[in-house]
């Protein structure tokens, strides 16, 4: 008996185990929106800037987010968004950081996804919202907010 009730736990922890890959597998899918290149449609005068997306593998998706005054780099954002420890993690590794900064998925739609790291200054929170060929970049915490709007090239 003891047996049976020890299969028992076993087999429902690995039935867990597996529905959260899953989940988290399928939740992965629904960032495919963000393939590709997309311009920046509020950038600053005499500014242009862009995002881009590229899909890795079945775990990572690549992103670079540049942005120019003329010919010059005003800035070059080098972003991941990857599976790590059975979770979602989107990483930015900007100018502004010494090391590239952690935001673990919170919420996930086809045309959204919330990512947040409540110990890092400024943003705490980071949200992409799809509405047709546009998308908009939400940077926030407890104060302010800033906002990026994007159309796809």
């Amino acid at each position: 008996m003891k047996k049976i009730f020890f299969l028992a736990i076993c087999t429902s922890l690995l039935e867990i185990g597996y529905s959260q890959s899953e989940k988290v597998a399928d939740d992965f899918r629904k960032l495919a929106w963000l393939g590709g290149t997309w311009v920046r449609t509020n950038a600053q005068t005499n500014e242009t800037g862009n995002e881009r997306w590229v899909k890795m593998s079945g775990s990572e998706w690549q992103g670079f987010g540049l942005t120019m005054k003329g010919q010059d780099t005003v800035s070059l954002e080098r972003l991941k968004l990857i599976i790590k420890d059975d979770a979602i993690y989107y990483v930015a590794d900007v100018p502004e950081n010494k090391q590239a900064v952690y935001f673990k998925l919170t919420e996930v739609s086809d045309n959204r996804f919330v990512v947040e790291n409540p110990e890092h200054a400024f943003p705490k929170k980071i949200s992409y919202q799809k509405d047709g060929d546009k998308f908009r970049v939400t940077l926030f915490d407890d104060t302010k907010s800033v906002d990026y709007f994007f159309q796809r090239k």
